[in-house]
C-alpha cells in the first residue's frame, strides 16, 4: 500500500474552515455551505446537540434527521453498492466521508459527486482503520450521523481449496472490520445519537456452495449486528442499529472476489440493481427499521431455508455450483482485489445478465402502510367484482 493510503485527508477541490481544537470532541455546532462553496460552522438550532427523545420503555432513541442535513460514513465507496450509495446521498444533499483502500479511485468518485466530501483512504482489516475514519469525519464536520459499514472480501471455492490466509483475509475484512467500525460508530454518537447500518446478505441466513467463507463470515455479522443491538438498547445509547440483508445484487463481485472454481464465477438468479440496496440504507439512515431485506427472492430464500433446511441444502448439492458459474470470459488482464485494491469505479458488474430494477418486497418494507393500502384495496375490488357477479 502507498505511503499516502495511510492518511485520511480533504479532497484537494474542496475548502475547509481550520479544525478545532479536539477534532475527536464532536462540537455543538454543525457545518453548513455557503455560496463561496467552502464549509463554515453554523449555530443550531437551541438544544440540537440533545435533540433525544425516550420511547415507552425508557430507553433513549434518536431523532433521526433528514438526509439533506446527515453526515454519512460509508466504507467500500469505491464501487458497487457503497457507489450506489454515495451517488443516492449525494443527490439528497448529504454530506459524506468516503472509505475504500484506493485513493485514485476515491478522488474519481469525490470529483464526480461534486458534493462535499472528505475521502479516507483506508483498509478496514487494520486495527487503526476504524480511529482514522471516525478523526477524518469529526475533523471535517464535527459529528457523524450515519455510519453505513459495506466494505467486504470474498472468495469462491471449496473450503478444502481456499488457503487459510485468504480465509482469514474474508473474516479479517467482513467481520472484524465491521465490528471495529460499528464500535467506533456507538462510541462516536452515543451521545448525539445516531443510525448504525452493517450490510449482511440473504447468505448469512443460508449458506451456498462454492461461497461457504462469505456466508459463514455473513453469518457472523448477523449475529454481531444483532448482539450490539440489544447491548445498545440495555445501555440506553439513542442508536438505531440497522441489518440490510441484500440478495444477489448485480455489482463487479464475481470479478472482484477471489475465484478457485473451474469457470469464471457469477452470480446466481435472481440478480438485482445494485441502487435499490442504495435506496434501503438512504431511507434506513433517516427512518428507524431493525432490519431490511433487499429482493422477494431472497426473501423467499431465506424463509425456505430456515423452515425447510435440509431441502434448501439437498437443492444446493444439486445446483448449488453452475447457478454462480458462468461461460463468459472474464474481460483480459482482470485481478481479484482480495488483498490489493482497485480502481475500476464502477456500480454494475460487467457480465451479461438480466437484471431486476425494482422490488416490490422492498418497497412493502420501507412503506408498509402504504403496501397494506394497496393490499386492501385489491381485496376490496375483488371482493365487489365476486358480489357483482351474483
Amino acid at each position: 500500500m502507498r505511503a499516502r493510503s495511510r492518511r485520511c485527508r480533504f479532497t484537494a477541490r474542496r475548502s475547509r474552515c481550520a479544525p478545532q481544537a479536539d477534532p475527536r470532541r464532536a462540537p455543538s455546532t454543525g457545518y453548513g455551505p455557503i455560496s463561496s462553496g467552502g464549509w463554515c460552522r453554523r449555530a443550531e438550532p437551541a438544544g440540537h446537540e440533545r435533540a433525544l427523545r425516550r420511547d415507552p420503555t425508557g430507553v433513549r432513541a434518536v431523532q433521526q434527521k433528514p438526509i439533506q442535513d446527515q453526515v454519512i460514513v460509508i466504507t467500500g465507496a469505491s464501487s458497487g453498492i457503497g457507489l450506489a450509495t454515495a451517488h443516492l446521498a449525494a443527490r439528497e444533499g448529504a454530506k459524506m466521508v468516503l472509505v475504500a483502500r484506493n485513493a485514485d479511485a476515491l478522488d474519481a468518485v469525490a470529483a464526480e459527486l461534486g458534493n462535499a466530501a472528505v475521502v479516507c483512504v483506508a483498509d478496514i482489516a487494520d486495527e487503526d482503520s476504524a480511529e482514522r475514519i471516525a478523526d477524518a469525519a469529526l475533523t471535517a464536520f464535527g459529528r457523524i450521523d450515519t455510519w453505513v459499514n459495506i466494505a467486504a472480501a470474498g472468495v469462491y471455492g471449496r473450503f478444502d481449496q481456499v488457503p487459510e490466509a485468504d480465509h482469514r483475509r474474508v473474516f479479517d475484512v467482513g467481520y472484524f472490520g465491521t465490528v471495529r467500525n460499528s464500535l467506533k460508530a456507538v462510541e462516536v454518537m452515543q451521545d448525539r445519537g445516531g443510525t448504525l447500518i452493517n450490510i449482511g446478505s440473504i447468505l448469512g441466513d443460508v449458506s451456498i456452495l462454492q461461497q461457504g467463507i462469505y456466508a459463514s463470515m455473513k453469518h457472523a455479522v448477523h449475529g454481531f449486528t444483532n448482539a450490539l443491538r440489544a447491548e445498545v438498547m440495555e445501555a440506553g445509547d439513542p442508536v438505531q442499529v440497522t441489518l440490510i440483508k441484500p440478495g444477489a445484487i448485480h455489482t463487479p463481485w464475481p470479478e472482484h472476489a477471489r475465484n478457485y472454481m473451474d469457470k469464471p464465477a457469477s452470480l446466481p438468479p435472481m440478480i438485482y440493481d445494485p441502487r435499490l440496496v442504495a435506496k434501503a440504507i438512504v431511507f434506513a439512515a433517516a427512518n428507524p427499521r431493525r432490519e431490511i431485506t433487499v429482493g422477494g427472492n431472497g426473501a423467499l430464500i431465506s424463509l425456505f431455508g430456515t423452515h425447510f433446511p435440509a431441502l434448501t441444502e439437498l437443492g444446493e448439492s444439486l445446483i448449488g455450483t453452475p447457478a454462480q458459474q458462468t461461460d463468459q470470459p472474464p474481460p483480459p488482464g482482470v485481478k481479484d482485489n482480495l488483498f490489493t485494491s482497485r480502481a475500476d469505479g464502477r456500480i454494475e458488474s460487467d457480465q451479461d445478465t438480466h437484471v431486476r430494477r425494482t422490488s416490490l418486497w422492498l418497497e412493502a418494507q420501507l412503506f408498509p402502510m402504504r403496501a397494506a393500502g394497496v393490499v386492501g384495496a385489491g381485496l376490496l375490488t375483488a371482493l365487489l367484482l365476486a358480489r357483482g357477479r351474483r
